[in-house]
């Protein structure tokens, strides 16, 4: 799933948890999202590890999967 700028519509890279657009220089916070449900995930953070838990009955999810997408407004 691409994330595009909601300014410009120019592709955004997602890094760490954050997307930044080079064409008109904004920066955005992106929402981690599960891949069953797309519904937001909840942030685990301990002793540096990040995680991802999915509240809607798909548990734990792998930081390979996970989706990330500009919040909805």
């Amino acid at each position: 799933m691409a994330i595009t700028c909601p300014e410009c519509r120019a592709a955004l890279e997602p890094q760490n948890g954050a997307a930044h657009c080079e064409r008109c220089n904004n920066d955005y916070a992106l929402e981690a999202r599960c891949p069953e449900c797309h519904q937001p995930l909840q942030v685990l953070k301990a002793c540096g590890a990040v995680d991802y838990f999915c509240q809607n009955g798909h548990g734990l999810i792998s930081k390979k999967r996970v989706e990330f997408a500009l919040p909805d407004a």
